[in-house]
Formats: C-alpha cells, structure tokens, sequence
C-alpha cells in the first residue's frame, strides 16, 4: 500500500442494471481527480468491465482482493465476489439488487472500520434491493442502523440545503409521525452538521409547514398552530435561528429560501419536489448526523437511459467533492474544538 494522505473514498457499486457504473467511470475518466482522492469501488472487475466494454468508456481500472493491495494513484475496484453474475441493463432484477447489497454492506463496514475515510454511493433500486436480511427502506435508515447518530437526509447545492423530518413513509403517515421531539431532533442534526460539516458559524433555519398555507390558523389542519409553530417557539428561545412555519408554495416560489443556510421540509415531495425542480442534475444526498461521511448523487438508478452512454455524471461527481470537502470540514472542527478558545 503506498504512503499518502489522500482521502480515501469508498464508492457501492449501485444497481448492477442502473447508470451506476457509468458514472463512475465517468467521473473518474479524467485523471486528475486522482489528485483529490484515492477511488475504492467495491464491487466486480468483471462487472466493471462489462460496463466499460458495453458504453466504450476506457477508465483503467484497478483490481484488488484486499485492501492492503491499495494503489493511491488509480481506480481500485474490490473484488468481494468472483462469480459471474448476469448483467440486463435497463432491467430490474432480483439478483442485480443482491448484488447491490453484497457491495453496500461491505463498504458500510469497512467505513465503520475506518478502512475508507467517506462513502459514496451509487444508486440502488428499492425493490429490488429489499429483502429479508436488507428490510430498510433506502441508504438513510441502513446506515443509521449500523452508525453512531441520529440520521438526517440532506439534499444539497452550494446555495440550498433541504432536510426531511420524515423520510421515507407513506404520505397517510406523516401528521401523525410529527412531533415536538422529532422536530427538535432534526433541527438539532442540521444545525449541528451546518456548523460542524459546512463551517457556518451561526446558521439560520427556516421549517416549512404541514398543512397549506400553514394550516389557515386551523381551517385547513391545526398541526402548524398546536406543534410546529410552539416547537420552532421553544428552539428559537434557547438561541438558535430557527423560523417558521412557512408555506412550501410561497417560501419557494418567492425564493425566500435563499435567506436561509438550511430548509427542514416537513415530509419527503415536499422538499425534494422543489430541490429537484431547482437543482437536479447538479445536485448530492448527504446524510448527515452520523458518525461518519456518506454522499450520493441526487438521482436513481436511471433504468430508462442505461446502457446508452447518455448518464450525466454531474451529480456524482459533485457528490465525490462534497464528501471530500465535508470531512475536511468537520475533521477541521474537530481539531478547533479540542481548544475552545479557537472556535468562535
């Protein structure tokens, strides 16, 4: 293994049948982010080759059977299966997503060994992923399961950073899932993570509302007036900047949400509607309030354009930098808080 102080990036290969592959390749087609870090697919070279063969993409890639056998100045691929596996792009399947969690779960544990610095993670297929031993309804809630945190699901650009109090679950669920302290938690987590993974010293918070038009003081729902307005009450006495609540149409429609260092949106459309309405293509996935580092791109797995070579690498790529840059960060803030008389 050579000496170096790179940023090593672990990188789940994703749906075997998505654009997973694709653009990772073509994030890594150009050399130089070799500079930034040091690449560690965990995967298949086999599979990786199909891919590279069947998009006429030449990324050389690096096969390893062990993490010792790192080369910091190429694309290392682990080899954690050697069968065969059948690959159909463009097509969901039952194995692509076996193989999928084989990949995740191995690089989930080698970040909680410190084997990788950050995890990057190329898209899965829900469906096809779950199963008895993966019973979880995405990324956000295996990796809290297995890491330190509370974790909180962060759709982001440099300009706009949207977190969901609820995540993935049926819409029929949400009003009854918030409450005083599922809102104090999330607040908590993005504020933490403002501060200690982006460096905003006093970040301000904007919580949208529940109900249209926050609830028309209670002719279209009461939730805004009895929960959310006297929690954002409660956490703005003990001195953050947290406000709200505010309507989704008008607080993004207005643009007001450029006033603001981070969003909370009560439940999941609506705050990915709008981000991605905004931001998609451009956009990263940063789960944040774990112990450790994780980035995606802002899309699936793109069944309908796998196989064409027409994957927009874009949102991959600026997800590899935002992991970089947040584990400088917030290993920075470490650092800085070990002194208190340095952290402002």
């Amino acid at each position: 293994m050579n000496k170096s102080d790179k940023i090593i990036v672990g990188i789940s290969i994703g749906d075997l049948n998505g654009i997973g592959v694709e653009v990772i390749l073509k994030t890594f087609q150009d050399n130089r982010m070799l500079d930034f870090c040091t690449p560690l697919i965990f995967g298949s070279t086999k599979v990786i080759s199909y891919h590279k063969k069947a998009l006429n993409i030449e990324t050389p890639i690096h096969g390893i059977t062990s993490l010792n056998q790192i080369n910091h100045s190429k694309i290392n691929v682990l080899n954690i299966w050697k069968e065969d596996v059948s690959i159909n792009l463009g097509k969901a399947s039952t194995e692509s997503g076996e193989y999928a969690t084989k990949s995740l779960e191995k690089a989930v544990s080698s970040l909680k060994d410190k084997k990788i610095d950050v995890l990057l993670t190329a898209p899965i297929n829900k469906e096809t992923i779950h199963s008895d031993s993966f019973n979880f309804p995405g990324h956000t809630e295996y990796l809290e399961d297995i890491l330190e945190g509370k974790s909180l699901m962060i759709l982001m650009t440099d300009n706009l950073k949207i977190g969901l109090i609820t995540g993935h679950i049926p819409i029929s669920k949400v009003a009854e899932t918030i409450t005083p302290s599922l809102i104090t938690q999330k607040v908590e987590t993005m504020y933490n993570s403002l501060v200690e993974d982006f460096g905003i010293n006093k970040p301000k918070i904007a919580v949208l509302s529940l109900n249209p038009h926050s609830g028309d003081k209670g002719v279209i729902g009461t939730e805004d007036d009895e929960i959310i307005k006297p929690t954002i009450d409660q956490i703005a006495d003990s001195g953050k900047l947290v406000f709200g609540p505010y309507a989704a149409d008008g607080f993004f429609g207005s643009e007001a949400y450029k006033q603001f260092d981070g969003v909370l949106a009560t439940y999941h459309d609506q705050g990915l509607a709008p981000f991605k309405a905004l931001s998609f293509g451009n956009g990263v996935n940063y789960t944040a309030g774990l112990s450790e580092v994780r980035t995606s791109p802002d899309h699936g797995t793109g069944f309908d354009i796998a196989g064409k070579n027409i994957a927009n690498p874009s949102s991959f790529t600026e997800a590899l930098f935002t992991a970089i840059q947040v584990f400088k960060t917030r290993k920075e803030y470490k650092e800085l808080s070990k002194n208190p008389l340095l952290v402002k």
